[in-house]
């Protein structure tokens, strides 16, 4: 059985992935409405790997018999300063979430709750690529602002985060992927 206290902040996460995913799509309308498509794309695809991580955790707390709590969101944000501006709310965003969970990791740890432990192992380092492609896609970002199209040629060539499925990948409540 999951630690008490691991679950309460499980749950929580559930909404931070919830959100993560609605703050991707927003990103992704912003950049369909610029005609940068790639870019949409790419967030979309975010959107969809954020939802699955909460799936992910739903499917976890029903496997160890523990209450799930699907919560609402706040909306995210819709407007933007320009094309860097949705990629740098990306980097913070994936950057609290790998501090998020570290976090759980340690309470799972301090509650000698050793299957959360490992259950939120995989998280942790599915955090390192995603903070690693969104400061890359930065940086291109960053130089390339007055170039938007640029950009996009970027991400035709080098697909930042499009590493298929992981094998290694928790299960996700309702099948998802």
């Amino acid at each position: 059985m999951a630690a008490t206290r691991f679950v309460e902040r499980l749950n929580e996460q559930i909404a931070y992935e919830f959100a993560a995913s609605q703050q991707y799509i927003a990103n992704a309308v912003y950049y369909d409405g610029e005609t940068l498509p790639r870019l949409a794309a790419f967030f979309y695809a975010q959107a969809l790997e954020e939802r699955n991580h909460a799936m992910m955790m739903v499917q976890y707390l029903l496997d160890a018999d523990a209450a799930v709590k699907i919560p609402g969101v706040e909306a995210p944000e819709t407007t933007f300063a320009d094309v860097v501006a949705p990629v740098a709310l990306a980097l913070e965003q994936e950057k609290r979430v790998s501090d998020q969970m570290a976090a759980l990791i340690g309470i799972a740890r301090e509650e000698g709750d050793f299957q959360s432990e490992q259950f939120m192992l995989w998280f942790l380092k599915e955090q390192v690529e995603e903070v690693s492609s969104m400061n890359d896609l930065l940086t291109v970002a960053e130089r390339l602002a007055e170039r938007p199209m640029d950009i996009e040629d970027w991400l035709a060539r080098e697909q930042p985060g499009n590493g298929g499925a992981d094998p290694t990948a928790p299960t996700a409540a309702g099948g998802a992927v």
